[in-house]
């Protein structure tokens, strides 16, 4: 189709909330994407962290297409064997007690938001939470409410009361914390705000601090879970044990999935009622998500720890680089150059990148191949170096 009318519909039609580059992809296959025009592009977004095996991964595509000729929808009113065998799977792999399904990740932080609150109040009558500066929570009103970024506060109040915004570090944390605080909710590694990775310590600390005090610790796994960082979730990497996980983006592979992950003492707070979703734990998305957390395995998050150490190291030697910061492959790359800039660059001559605030964001596939990731470092020390 001619991108020209793409474009022009969108226009007419498509609310704008999106800066969009101009392009159109149609099709793809594993780290490559092509437009309507023909061209090949190396993929380093996922489309935001979601196709974490690539486009038009065989096995996920074989796992979706035999659900579809099974059915394609139930209500949560009846039991599903995709969603049971996944929240099987995933309480396996976290050492969860339950599990709850959404359709994204706005929709699982809202649960975890829920849940703390219930906890607090039918147990002591606490109900604030405690979210930190820079951090990204989603973008319904609650999930907005709980992003402690300015910029996402305005036009849109009242907002939802009862969320405070911490300095990362316990200082902050002591100087929101109130009698009335029942959860303390974080990133560990700030996707949206430029892949900034907490410090280890502050987070031991506010492990200790938050079960001391009883205070429920909610770590949003949004974009940095399902072995994107080289660990199953990115929390692993510091030795701390929420009481709460949150997921989306990865988790379904290219549908729309989200998870929130209740642990131990909070694994049982919802009742009948409590919460729910038409669309949440579909039999197709649940049996997409399956087969990515089926291929979740340690041998897998080696390579990705590994992949991730080659591209920081030899982003690093780039000239006009002054920062390569994340885990894995969640990277940002800060420069002399606006991020835009560099996106757009990268886009005309065949890599896909992304941006967070002043930084360009790579996520490219888990299982990108070390010939991609070297084409796609040409190309970047050419845009950034020159």
């Amino acid at each position: 189709m001619d991108k020209n009318v793409i474009f022009s519909d969108d226009k007419n039609y498509i609310a704008p909330t999106y800066a969009r580059f101009k392009v159109a992809f149609e099709r793809g296959e594993g780290s490559r994407l092509y437009d309507t025009d023909g061209k090949e592009y190396i993929d380093f977004a996922t489309g935001i962290g979601v196709n974490i095996f690539g486009v038009c991964d065989r096995e996920w595509k074989d796992a979706v297409t035999a659900q579809l000729n099974e059915i394609q929808h139930t209500s949560n009113l009846y039991y599903s064997l995709p969603q049971a065998k996944l929240a099987k799977l995933l309480c396996g792999k976290t050492g969860a007690g339950k599990v709850f399904f959404g359709n994204s990740g706005a929709e699982a932080n809202e649960c975890a938001i829920k849940a703390a609150r219930k906890y607090g109040n039918t147990r002591y009558g606490r109900n604030e939470i405690i979210t930190l500066k820079n951090s990204f929570h989603g973008r319904t009103l609650a999930t907005l409410s709980a992003t402690g970024q300015d910029s996402f506060h305005k036009y849109f109040d009242p907002f939802l009361g009862g969320f405070a915004y911490a300095d990362p570090c316990m200082e902050g944390i002591l100087k929101c914390y109130t009698d009335k605080t029942c959860a303390v909710m974080v990133e560990c590694i700030q996707g949206e705000s430029g892949v900034n990775v907490l410090d280890g310590q502050f987070l031991k600390e506010l492990e200790e601090f938050c079960r001391e005090r009883d205070i429920l610790l909610i770590c949003d796994e949004v974009q940095c879970g399902n072995g994107r960082t080289g660990k199953m979730y990115s929390y692993e990497h510091f030795g701390i044990r929420p009481d709460i996980v949150t997921t989306a983006k990865g988790l379904g592979g290219g549908l729309p999935i989200g998870a929130c992950m209740l642990f131990g003492k909070c694994a049982d707070v919802f009742g009948c009622g409590d919460h729910g979703s038409t669309f949440g734990g579909n039999p197709v998305a649940c049996a997409g998500a399956v087969s990515i957390v089926e291929r979740l395995t340690e041998e897998l998050f080696l390579e990705v720890q590994g992949k991730g150490a080659y591209l920081k190291a030899n982003l690093s030697r780039i000239a006009n680089v002054r920062k390569v910061t994340g885990l894995g492959l969640m990277i940002g790359i800060e420069t002399d150059k606006p991020a835009r800039e560099v996106a757009q660059a990268c886009l005309d001559k065949g890599l896909i990148v992304l941006t967070a605030h002043d930084r360009v964001r790579l996520l490219p596939p888990l299982n990108i191949s070390k010939d991609e990731m070297e084409q796609a470092l040409i190309i970047l020390s050419e845009v950034i170096g020159k």
